[in-house]
């Protein structure tokens, strides 16, 4: 059986839990989530003990499968709504920038142009100064794509280590060329 899917989930005080059919709702202090179950799992919620269970049809591969991402995935939007996720990013390099403007997130990171990265709706983009980024959100999964777009404009380089990090991120540094006489 799957060790992670056979735990149950916690629900915290202040957070509404609703299973109807294969959709499960999930209400908190930071937003409102839900997810569709597959047909291969289904989900029970507890109100006495405050804890959801997640649990499959049969013993098949597919379920096996299923089961334990179900429960990870709703223990995810649980832990979303009354904490939240947060990422932050560094940007490194002699006049690279970041600014929030409105909705778009602006980047200077080297192009000719500025790049303008239009910020999803439940995402809290803020930057404390202008080479720190912090993304914050209720859902998992939206947080750590957007990261991952902002990133992707401009990776980190081996030579000079220059571009957009996730903050502690270490980057593998190359020797450049040798002087040859």
């Amino acid at each position: 059986m799957s060790r992670i899917g056979k735990q149950p989930v916690a629900v915290p005080s202040g957070v509404k839990v609703a299973v109807a059919g294969q959709q499960v709702s999930v209400e908190g202090p930071l937003g409102k989530l839900s997810h569709d179950l597959r047909p291969e799992v289904s989900a029970a919620y507890d109100e006495a003990t405050k804890q959801l269970v997640v649990k499959r049809r049969d013993d098949s591969r597919q379920a096996r499968a299923m089961h334990g991402l179900s429960r990870a995935l709703i223990a995810n939007m649980v832990e979303g709504v009354s904490k939240g996720y947060e990422k932050k990013l560094e940007i490194v390099g002699v006049g690279y920038l970041a600014a929030v403007q409105k909705t778009t997130l602006q980047l200077r990171v080297g192009y000719a142009n500025e790049v303008q990265l239009p910020i999803p709706t439940g995402l809290n983009v803020t930057c404390p100064d202008q080479t720190h980024i912090v993304i914050k959100g209720s859902d998992k999964q939206m947080v750590g794509q957007f990261a991952a777009e902002v990133r992707a404009v401009r990776k980190p380089e081996p030579y000079k280590g220059k571009g957009v990090r996730y903050d502690g991120e270490v980057v593998r540094r190359k020797a450049g060329k040798a002087m040859t006489k």
